[in-house]
């Protein structure tokens, strides 16, 4: 039920540290004079108070208010680097191109420009960083993001790629990238692809707990959806970490069922990860009655049965 190396890396690394190559990720450089106001006008969070030297969990709504991309946004010297996944990059950065107008911003793919590599250390907690935004250092030739205590994320120009491989096989366990995405989802991060798109509001998602929208700025796609979610009270799905033991990996944007909704859906994997003592770690979104009774069954009302871990206090939910 798990990758084939999944246990295998687990069991070496131990309580050390492993790397990943992240090459299912693609990365977008934002320049120009204009970059900073225009992507404030458009993503959830407040692109404005991003230092240099900073990163920022970050989303980009429909009309609707719902995620059509989660991704990380780094900024330094000479503009953004936006990491996402590869599958929908491309249709991100038209999109987003589109409403670039006479504003001097370029969006460039520059995702063969380097490599992406992840560093988790086993057995760590992820704690998050502080709001002003994640730590971002400049070493080596390449850029490091300390994403929270357990995962730093190494972006580095194909000039020091392989010099920064071997700096960090040195210390760290060679891995695949389910590795880093089950890190990823026991840190509660959630990951939007194509089969996602438009589904979620952020708070859905637990976007606004781990640092991806701010309520203190001003107008982007959806925002008056999104706040009137936050401030009224009408939140009536959220997103859990759970397990589950299935023949098959679940897929994101598959159907979970309870039992209160009997045939109609009452929840959807976001992503999932092989879990090192088999089975799968999987966020899902769904109807906080249903995370309440924890009754959720994968693909249909008799499948699978979910075994929920954590998800939002109802304080944090309402």
């Amino acid at each position: 039920m798990s990758s084939p190396d999944s246990t295998a890396t687990d069991a070496r690394a131990r309580d050390g540290a492993i790397v990943a190559e992240l090459s299912h990720n693609a990365l977008l450089s934002i320049t120009g004079d204009d970059a900073t106001a225009f992507l404030h006008g458009q993503f959830t969070n407040d692109v404005e108070a991003l230092r240099p030297g900073t990163a920022q969990w970050n989303g980009w709504c429909s009309p609707k208010g719902r995620l059509l991309a989660t991704f990380l946004l780094v900024r330094h010297a000479d503009g953004y680097l936006l990491m996402l996944p590869a599958e929908i990059a491309a249709a991100i950065s038209k999109r987003l191109a589109m409403f670039v107008l006479r504003s001097r911003v370029t969006i460039t793919d520059v995702t063969d420009r380097f490599a992406r590599l992840g560093l988790v250390q086993i057995g760590v907690r992820p704690q998050f960083a502080v709001p002003g935004g994640m730590r971002v250092e400049e070493r080596d030739g390449a850029i490091h993001v300390a994403l929270d205590s357990a995962r730093t994320l190494i972006l580095a120009p194909n000039e020091v790629a392989q010099r920064a491989r071997e700096a960090l096989g040195a210390r760290a366990t060679p891995a695949g990238a389910d590795a880093w995405e089950r890190a990823s989802i026991s840190a509660g991060i959630p990951t939007i692809v194509a089969a996602t798109q438009d589904a979620f509001v952020p708070q859905m998602a637990n976007f606004e707990l781990v640092g991806g929208v701010s309520f203190r700025k001003g107008c982007y796609p959806g925002q008056e959806i999104v706040a009137r979610t936050q401030y009224r009270g009408i939140l009536k799905r959220r997103m859990a970490l759970a397990h589950v033991r299935s023949a098959t990996r679940p897929a994101p944007g598959q159907s979970l069922y309870s039992d209160a909704f009997g045939d109609q859906a009452a929840g959807t994997v976001v992503n999932a990860a092989p879990a090192p003592g088999g089975g799968w770690d999987l966020l899902a979104v769904a109807q906080l009655e249903s995370l309440r009774a924890a009754d959720l069954h994968l693909d249909s009302p008799s499948g699978t049965p979910l075994e929920i871990r954590a998800y939002p206090a109802p304080e944090a939910a309402s």
